[in-house]
């Protein structure tokens, strides 16, 4: 080792250093390159017993962000952010749900009034949706509420 390694530092005059880092990459020892791999060994493995909280965290993210939209949906004015917000939520697996002409399913619609008819085959239909419902790969996020149609009493069955 010459004297101006020294000098900086990096090295003694005898050719050993204080830290590894120092070391010239074409001097680290074998059992320093063992020891690294080593330890990335061990890590990879506690990386594999342990839970996944990276992707538990992308979970929570990815329901915090849909709920943001979901709160920047109701107050949208403009139809054009509307259908762009829910094309995006879409596109992640978020999906829109509009039942108006299908038959009123409490367990999934919330009513929100009923509309009187006098056509029997209406009678329990949703009529028109109030506010839009989401779901995300079958699980309700939130029910729309609907308008659902109710048979006039004295209107033949």
């Amino acid at each position: 080792m010459n004297s101006v390694a020294a000098w900086f530092g990096k090295g003694k005059q005898d050719g050993t250093y204080d830290n590894p880092d120092n070391m010239p990459t074409g001097q680290l020892s074998a059992q320093l390159i063992a020891d690294a791999v080593a330890e990335g060994e061990r890590e990879a493995a506690a990386a594999a017993e342990a839970p996944d909280i990276g992707l538990e965290r992308l979970r929570d993210e990815r329901a915090a962000l849909i709920q943001l939209c979901l709160y920047a949906l109701d107050r949208a004015r403009s139809g054009g952010v509307v259908e762009r917000l829910e094309a995006g939520l879409a596109g992640v697996g978020v999906s829109a749900m509009r039942p108006d002409g299908e038959p009123f399913d409490p367990a999934s619609h919330e009513a929100g009034g009923t509309v009187s008819t006098a056509d029997s085959s209406l009678d329990g239909v949703v009529a028109e949706t109030e506010v839009v419902g989401f779901s995300d790969g079958g699980t309700l996020l939130r029910a729309p509420i609907v308008t659902v149609y109710k048979l006039r009493d004295g209107s033949p069955a």
